[in-house]
């Protein structure tokens, strides 16, 4: 059984954060962790929610939202972010490929911010536990499905932003040689009281924290 406040595997060994992927709007990070958590790492290993928005706007960027896809709630919770910054929680498991409904939520979630972020520039932040596999992958669906990126330059263009490469193999097998992904129903907006982040909080511009 994992400890609440345990670190989780070659965390302290990766890079934070990375680089925006050039000609998109994401931005790849391993988990930022809360306070409590941090207290069991080195000084120059601690990255807390408030160390990601520095790390960011160090960049000369600005977040918008931040998709979650870790599949438990105990790294940290968005009371410690920003309200301006917008949260969706997509629980995805490891060391499998999502499954279509999820890489299809995952699209209409990105779908949804840029729509209603056209008149400015900012991220979409992904994370997972390191912010390489599963990031890597649903970044680089959308990048290919939507954007119609090459499958090879998506995975070039993520390992060089994040600063490290997609790993699983299984994740890089879908992304060159899977089959595309429907986009149908992406850009339709969500019904009365759904949610698209498959927790309780409505996905909205104005999210509650």
């Amino acid at each position: 059984m994992v400890k609440k406040n345990s670190i989780p595997d070659r965390w302290r060994s990766l890079k934070s954060i990375g680089q925006r992927v050039p000609g998109a709007r994401f931005i790849a990070f391993k988990v930022p962790l809360k306070g409590v958590t941090n207290q069991r790492v080195t000084q120059n290993q601690k990255f807390t929610p408030k160390d990601l928005i520095t790390a960011i706007r160090s960049q000369s960027e600005e977040l918008g939202l931040i998709i979650d896809l870790t599949n438990t709630e105990r790294y940290y919770t968005t009371k410690d972010l920003p309200k301006s910054v917008q949260y969706v929680k997509l629980h995805t498991a490891g060391l499998k490929i999502p499954d279509d409904a999820t890489i299809h939520q995952f699209k209409r979630v990105v779908w949804k911010f840029l729509a209603a972020n056209s008149d400015n520039d900012r991220l979409i932040g992904v994370h997972c536990t390191t912010g390489i596999n599963r990031t890597g992958h649903l970044i680089c669906r959308y990048l290919i499905d939507v954007d119609e990126w090459r499958p090879l330059h998506a995975l070039s263009a993520f390992a060089q932003a994040r600063g490290h490469p997609i790993e699983g193999t299984v994740y890089i097998e879908d992304i060159v040689k899977g089959p595309p992904r429907s986009n149908v129903g992406i850009d339709m907006p969500p019904a009365i009281g759904e949610t698209l982040d498959g927790g309780d909080d409505t996905y909205s511009d104005d999210m509650p924290r």
